[in-house]
């Protein structure tokens, strides 16, 4: 019998985006990614964690999306649409998008009846969302791609009149991005219900905030501090870190929590559900925010000069625990952990989040052998080097020689030298911790080095792009993490 994997019972977990599977087109949600979640039962791994799989911005981020429902395009997989028989085999070596419209015109000319009903059925079902999503998406290929906040006044403001001129005169394109939409759902599904069947969890990943530029924000604009033409007044970000000095400045509209709070935080409680169908368990991104949260006056250039503003946490998680009961949520805990944020997180009975390659600072504390059990612990995530790079590297950004000396000292202490190699020493460290769960990045399992880094925060270029090499979903892998997942008690009931 397939148990479902739980954060309440000790079990283990890969970090790994779709976007990294190996694959002739690129990662995606076709059979990469069935064998994947092959690869994680055969290990006895309860959990894939990823990164969110909503549509990324222009420079490949999925925190910064146009969209907190929709699911990114780019993770559609071409071979399952040519096996549906709605691309041809010459027609898969074309870029993913020109594939879609490619599909969506064979879909039109000869979809099937049982298709079509099925398609109509998820537009009227998921209309709360699509319709703006869809709308927007329209707009902005319309318009060149131009934020909405350089639209024409009537669209820009949402005046009904202008959006039902629009509606007539784009809906072909409409109907195209609710085909997307459609498409990303029944690959997401079949995805899900073969991960439930192998007793794998799909565990995902909320960021706290929208990007500006987003069907959520110009269908919202109550819920954000904006200015009459749109403009955010505010922004997000967190002050200066480990990561940066002047901070991470992220830009992202800062919400209204009083109107929330007022529509009993509907929007919130919408998000969450639609989190809650497509995932086991989820990770609240920058879960300070929840509690209080770094406010910069817009003009700001930097993070620098912002100020901490508190946030209706404790209303939010109450309602949300009435109204979403069955989704866990991981608090991404990380940062400027304060008594009150500790305790909402506490409140709630949310496990935080423990990072190895942060627990050698002198403190015994932090090791990973003195984890509270009430956590998901770590190597590393996206936003670290992989430990390989860690441990050979010269220290993070602000750190001092001395300190970066002592962190690798009492790292080869606790891990006994680390005879294995620096990756597997820090898994096996994350593995035998009191943590229930524990997860590592895909890049750590393979010990892999710098140039594999998921993330620089506070850039721009060159992040979100690493996939693996095929065939490294290796049998000497797999049998590998099963055996340390076994002696570390991590296995599931039955394995």
């Amino acid at each position: 019998m397939i148990t479902k994997p739980t954060l309440s019972r000790r079990a283990g977990g890969v970090l790994l985006h779709p976007t990294s599977l190996a694959g002739p087109r690129g990662g995606d949600l076709g059979p990469a990614a069935m064998e994947f979640v092959e690869f994680l039962a055969d290990c006895g791994q309860s959990w894939w964690q990823m990164l969110p799989i909503s549509p990324p911005d222009w420079g490949g981020s999925p925190y910064n999306s146009p969209s907190s429902f929709a699911g990114s395009p780019e993770l559609i997989s071409a071979d399952l649409l040519a096996a549906e028989g709605l691309l041809k085999k010459a027609e898969l070596g074309q870029p993913r998008s020109s594939a879609l419209r490619v599909a969506f015109s064979h879909f039109r000319r000869r979809g099937g009846r049982q298709e079509r009903e099925d398609f109509e059925a998820f537009r009227q079902r998921e209309s709360w969302w699509l319709a703006d999503h869809a709308l927007f998406c329209a707009l902005k290929d319309a318009h060149g791609g131009r934020p909405w906040v350089r639209w024409a006044e009537p669209l820009r403001r949402r005046q009904p009149a202008a959006l039902g001129e629009a509606l007539s005169k784009w809906g072909e394109e409409v109907q195209f991005h609710e085909f997307c939409q459609w498409i990303f759902a029944r690959q997401w599904l079949a995805i899900r219900r073969h991960a439930a069947v192998r007793g794998v969890g799909l565990m995902g990943d909320a960021p706290i905030y929208v990007s500006h530029d987003s069907a959520d924000c110009w269908a919202h604009q109550e819920l954000f501090y904006l200015d009459d033409d749109g403009q955010p007044t505010v922004v997000a970000g967190v002050p200066p870190d480990y990561f940066s000095k002047t901070g991470q400045l992220w830009g992202n509209p800062i919400y209204r929590w009083e109107r929330h709070s007022e529509t009993g935080f509907s929007w919130w409680i919408s998000r969450l559900r639609a989190a809650a169908e497509r995932f086991d368990a989820l990770r609240l991104d920058h879960f300070i925010g929840f509690r209080n949260y770094w406010e910069v006056p817009a003009s700001e250039k930097t993070a620098v000069n912002g100020r901490w503003v508190q946030a209706p946490g404790e209303a939010l998680f109450t309602t949300v625990r009435r109204e979403v009961p069955d989704l866990e949520i991981l608090a991404e805990d990380l940062g400027t952990l304060t008594d009150e944020v500790a305790a909402l997180r506490d409140q709630f009975h949310f496990p935080g989040m423990k990072i190895a390659q942060f627990s050698f600072g002198g403190k015994d504390a932090d090791l990973p052998s003195s984890w509270p059990e009430d956590c998901v612990g770590y190597s590393g995530t996206h936003d670290n080097e992989p430990t390989r790079a860690w441990f050979e590297g010269e220290g993070g950004a602000g750190c001092l020689p001395e300190q970066t000396r002592l962190e690798r000292e009492t790292f080869l202490k606790e891990s006994g030298g680390a005879p294995e190699g620096a990756s597997w020493a820090m898994l096996r460290l994350v593995w035998k911790s009191p943590a229930k769960t524990a997860v590592a990045p895909m890049q750590d399992l393979l010990d892999l080095g710098a140039q594999t880094r998921m993330n620089r925060p506070g850039t721009c270029e060159g992040n979100w792009r690493w996939r693996m090499e095929p065939g490294a979903l290796s049998v000497r892998l797999a049998g590998r993490l099963g055996t340390l997942t076994g002696s570390s008690a991590r296995a599931p009931e039955g394995l």
